[in-house]
């Protein structure tokens, strides 16, 4: 992309389409950066508030938004020219202080522009701490820190490798353990 269209591109506002689907949403959300999916199905938009499809005119799709926080892994594979596909992995909370990895959304995406960059920034912006543990069986868990918009402080959270995990007693215990002992380490004496 040469100088000219990256200039171009930073101050180009997004189509109107993605403008009045944000409006919609929630007045106070913002278009941080867009991308056009394949085949004319509409755009992949990052806001202030997370990652949401928008669908072309006349196109059904979801007007869900999914919070940065809730993002645990994003990645971008570059394809031709402008476009690639983001591959996007998001976190639901099972029980409280649990989170487990969803199946994969695939974006097929023409032009890109801004958008990998911004949600990369953007999920990294949440993560305050994480730190990988080992179970003795094998596998282990991601404890990670998060800011959470509306909430004082951070929260902890525990995403084991495996699934079948959550439901072994002594694999929740080490990671129950391992998460207490990283929120008393935080806590002021």
């Amino acid at each position: 992309m040469s100088l000219v269209e990256n200039v171009r591109r930073r101050f180009a506002r997004p189509p109107e389409p993605v403008r009045a689907a944000v409006r919609a949403g929630n007045p106070d959300e913002r278009v941080l950066a867009w991308g056009v999916l394949s085949g004319d199905d509409g755009w992949l938009v990052a806001t202030s508030h997370g990652l949401r499809t928008v669908p072309a005119e006349g196109a059904t799709g979801s007007d869900d938004v999914l919070r940065w926080h809730e993002v645990g892994h994003a990645r971008w594979s570059t394809g031709e020219p402008g476009g690639g596909v983001f591959r996007v992995t998001a976190l639901a909370e099972v029980e409280p202080g649990v989170q487990a990895r969803q199946p994969e959304r695939r974006y097929v995406l023409t032009d890109a522009g801004d958008l990998p960059a911004t949600v990369r920034r953007r999920v990294d912006e949440t993560v305050v701490a994480s730190q990988r543990a080992p179970l003795p069986a094998g596998g282990g868990v991601l404890l990670v820190a998060r800011r959470i918009p509306g909430q004082p402080g951070r929260e902890w959270t525990v995403v084991f490798d495996d699934d079948a995990d959550r439901s072994d007693p002594v694999a929740r215990e080490i990671a129950q353990q391992k998460l207490a002992d990283l929120v008393a380490a935080e806590q002021p004496a």
